[in-house]
This record gives structure tokens, C-alpha cells and sequence, in this order.
């Protein structure tokens, strides 16, 4: 499916000469890869949220921050929009390119700058790949702690831009929790450091605001982040369930005894069935749902939480519990859970994967919702949770080639989002508002705060250069969705629209 750039509701880009701008920025900068071919252009059409895709007008790969500050220069001079990438795994349409600008790639800023095992960060640069910074750091006994499931291909640009996070972030933070320290350059070519290495900064703390704005506030450089020394002991529980309520109903108690584990998941049957076909992780297919919980630490600590959570899973009704005999089984179990998304890929034509986030005592209601949705649309969801801090994945199955399917799924998954606002939740939780989710902020927010979301934005980027019609909807988009009152035909403060 091509997504349609919707003026009508964004507000109108400029045309441009491309060949122009090309001769241009060959002049400027002689040492800039710069693709702009129809072939070399294609693999940038979309990001992990595959089912839009836009051409676009052309794509940088600078190798140095000369380079970052001199096309951002250009672009602001000429005002031409720019939209950064970084590997592409983004899963709401977050590096979604534009037809009319610039795609800035930072794939090629990837090198590990320094590891100081004394104070315990790594600086590196945007294009580094997750798992790459614990590889890294491993020799010295430590680890970087958000593990989103595409740790094995994602950047750290991309999990600042997202606030990334993973199955072990309810002990261990989202990305937010775990960097110190970001440079980024604005669109002007102003490079600007936010953050410090020492445990707070003065000023405001924009550094937490960079953190999941997605491109629209600035091009990050260069991430300083946290280690952690790897837990003395960590063990995991698997326990099984004959009904997917109790499942939910174990986790809150779990979290009301005071028990913080390191990682708190949650699969349902289509989700199980599909993970042990594909991986074998010694999951138990007849199970309706079934939880992994982790508990690490000390020794000794972890022997007593472990009991303390199997007498919790048994009162809330798990059917079997089952410890991970050894390393190797632990690294099963979780690799069960990691690919349940590509495991889901081999059971349907094609899937769409939602992100929203719930307040815990929700799970129940929420799950229900699911399922009365799932018939009223006439396709399977399947359901994986980071369920300890209430962030959930409801996998949607369809199949493009069918009329009407793509529609139904769209439909379904803008469903379950706005269930997620209705229980005092959110639209999202690591996985951003992109292109995806841009018509459920206007359930999640009223028109006075996106009002504030448009000044932060015009404070960095007062034209609208950067990553423009993502995140954060017009106003008038909202009225046109259906979820903002309008005052006599009016909008409130339309002269923010141009944003």
C-alpha cells in the first residue's frame, strides 16, 4: 500500500528542483553519498511498518557531523523537510520519507567511540546497533539494559528517537532511564550536547525531551549511555494458564507483592502455538496463555523471589510452573518470546503490530475488548505483552491480497488503541506515534495540549522541517478525525496550523 501525502490535512510541502538540489549538495559537499536513482531509492521506502511506502526525493548517508551540519544548513536555507532514519526497524511509520524531501540515513555513524568500565558508559555514535553496545561492553562484565526485540538490528539513534525499550525494561527503564548524555544538531546546523555524564545536568532537562520526539526536534549524533554489571544469578519461570484472564489477574498480584522482576511477558495461545513452531522453545501449546517472569540479582535473593512468585502463579491459578534448568533453557524461553513477532509472520499473509500501554489492573478488560473486537472484525489477534509495566503488542493477521482486510485491520488496531485511552492508558509505549498512530493522539490528548506539543516543536524547528506530519497532529486534522470540538466551524489557535 502507498501512503497518499494528505495536504489537505498536514498543510502543503514546496515542490523543488531535485537535480538542482542535487548539483547543489555535490557542490557543497564533494564527499556526501547521495543516492538519487529510482533503483537506489526503493529499499528506503518504508521502515518495519512495511505496509506504507513513499519514494523519496532523494537520500544522504553523511560520514561526519561537517556533513550532518552542512545539510541541515542547506535544507533550512532552501526550505527543504528532512526526515532522519536510522537501520529502518521503527514500527509506526516513524522514518516513513517523504516524496518532496530529503531522507538523512545515519547508518554510517557506527562506530563504539569509548567503553570506561570505571565509570560505566559507553559513548557511540547514532548508527551502533543495540546489541552491539553489550557485546561491546561484555569483556568488562557489563551490559546495556533496554532489549527491544530487534536489539540484534535496531540503532541506538533510532531507540532515542522511539524510547526504545524491551522485555526487561519494567526492572531496568525504557531508553530514557539509561542514557546520560545526547548530541544532537538542529535544523539550523546548530550542534548542541543535552545531558551530562554526571548523574544530573542544569537547566531543563532536555535531555528526557529529546528522548522519544522522533526526529521532529533535532539529528542525534552521538549517545552516551548507561552499563550496568551483569546480575550475579538470573532465573526464569514459565507458567501456564487455562485462561488468559488469570494470566492478567497474576501479574497485578505479582507486582502488588512488591516483587520487581527483571522481565514480566506474557503470551496468548496463537502467540504460544506460533513461537514454539518456529523457535521450539519448549513452550506449552495446549496453554491459553502463559507468562515468563525473571527474576536476577543476588543468589540468594533470586532463590527467595523465585518461591515467592511460583506460590503467587499457583494462587492465581497456573496449571504448571516450570524453572529453567539451566542457562541454555533460559535463553530458550526467551528466545521464544524475542521472535514472536517473525513466528507470527509464518502463520499469516501479512500482520499489523499495535503498541499500546495499559494501566496493569487492566489487563482483563483490556484482553476481553480484544477478543469481542477480533470477532466483530472477523480476524485473529495475537496477543504478546511486556506485561509487567502494561505495554501490550496485540498482533493483528490479515491478508493484503484480500479486499477489504487491510482496511478491517487498520480499523481494528485504531479500535484497541483508543480501549487502551479509555482505561486510562496510552497510544503508545515504545514504539512510537509516527505516521501509525498520528489519528489517535487527537483521542489522547485535547486541543489545548497539542497546542503545547506544536510551540515545543516550533521552538527547534520554527518552519517544520523536520520529520513534518508525524507525532503530533494538526488541529485541524483532529476536527477532521472527529475527536476535537470545534466552536462555531473554528479551530482553537489556527495559527499553529502551518505546523
Amino acid at each position: 500500500m502507498t501512503y497518499a501525502y494528505d495536504e489537505r490535512l498536514d498543510g502543503p510541502l514546496a515542490d523543488h528542483d531535485k537535480a538542482a538540489i542535487v548539483r547543489d549538495l555535490q557542490a557543497l559537499l564533494p564527499d556526501l553519498q547521495l543516492l538519487h536513482s529510482k533503483e537506489d531509492l526503493r529499499p528506503f521506502e518504508c521502515d518495519g511498518l512495511s505496509a506504507y511506502r513513499i519514494t523519496p526525493m532523494l537520500v544522504a548517508l553523511p560520514g561526519t557531523i561537517d556533513e550532518v551540519q552542512a545539510l541541515l544548513k542547506y535544507a533550512h536555507a532552501h526550505d527543504v523537510p528532512v526526515v532522519a532514519r536510522g537501520a529502518g526497524t521503527g514500527l509506526s511509520g516513524g522514518a516513513l520519507p517523504l516524496e518532496k524531501g530529503i531522507l538523512l540515513v545515519m547508518s554510517r555513524f557506527n562506530r563504539i567511540l569509548e567503553i570506561d568500565p570505571e565509570a560505566c558508559i559507553a559513548r557511540v555514535q547514532p548508527g551502533v546497533r543495540n546489541l552491539a553496545i553489550s557485546q561491546a561492553a561484555a569483556p568488562h562484565g557489563l551490559y546495556y539494559a533496554p532489549d527491544p526485540s530487534s536489539q540484534i538490528a535496531c540503532s541506538i539513534g533510532g531507540n532515542v528517537a522511539e524510547n526504545a525499550g524491551g522485555v526487561h525494561c519494567l526492572k531496568y527503564g525504557l531508553t530514557v532511564h539509561n542514557i546520560l548524555r545526547v548530541e544532537i544538531v538542529t535544523i539550523d546546523g546548530e550542534r548542541l550536547t543535552l545531558g551530562s555524564e554526571a548523574l544530573d545536568a542544569p537547566g531543563f532537562d532536555l535531555l528526557a525531551l529529546i528522548t522519544g520526539s522522533e526526529g521532529m526536534l533535532g539529528v542525534v549524533v552521538e549517545v552516551t549511555v548507561k552499563l550496568l554489571t551483569k546480575p550475579q544469578s538470573a532465573k526464569v519461570l514459565l507458567a501456564s494458564f487455562d485462561d488468559i484472564e488469570k494470566a492478567g489477574d497474576a501479574v497485578a498480584q505479582i507486582i502488588a507483592a512488591g516483587v520487581i522482576p527483571g522481565g514480566l511477558e506474557m503470551m496468548d495461545n496463537l502467540a504460544i502455538r506460533a513461537a514454539e513452531d518456529f523457535i521450539h522453545a519448549g513452550y506449552p501449546v495446549d496453554a491459553e496463555a502463559l507468562l515468563l517472569c525473571e527474576v536476577d540479582g543476588a543468589e540468594s535473593d533470586v532463590d527467595e523471589d523465585c518461591a515467592r512468585v511460583e506460590a503467587l502463579l499457583r494462587a492465581a491459578g497456573a496449571t504448571d510452573i516450570r524453572l529453567a534448568a539451566n542457562e541454555a533453557e533460559r535463553q530458550r524461553f526467551w528466545a521464544g518470546r524475542k521472535n514472536a513477532f517473525p513466528a507470527v509472520g509464518r502463520i499469516s499473509p501479512d500482520y499489523y503490530c499495535m503498541d499500546g500501554t495499559i494501566p496493569r489492573r487492566e489487563l482483563s478488560r483490556v484482553l476481553r475488548g480484544i477478543a469481542d473486537l477480533s470477532a466483530q472484525y472477523g480476524l485473529r489477534v495475537a496477543n504478546v505483552f511486556h506485561a509487567g509495566d502494561g505495554n501490550m503488542h496485540p498482533l493483528i493477521l490479515f491478508d493484503a491480497n484480500a479486499p477489504g482486510e487491510m482496511d478491517r485491520a487498520e480499523a481494528i488496531g485504531a479500535r484497541i488503541l483508543e480501549l487502551c485511552v479509555e482505561v486510562g492508558g496510552s497510544i503508545t509505549g515504545e514504539h512510537g506515534v509516527g505516521r501509525e498512530k498520528i489519528n489517535q493522539m487527537c483521542a489522547q490528548f485535547n486541543g489545548d495540549e497539542l497546542t503545547f506539543f506544536h510551540a515545543v516543536k516550533a521552538a527547534f524547528d520554527p518552519a517544520g522541517l523536520l520529520n513534518p506530519g508525524k507525532n503530533v497532529p494538526t488541529l485541524h486534522r483532529c476536527a477532521e478525525f472527529g475527536a476535537m470540538h470545534v466552536h462555531h466551524g473554528a479551530l482553537p489557535h489556527p495559527e499553529l496550523e502551518r505546523f
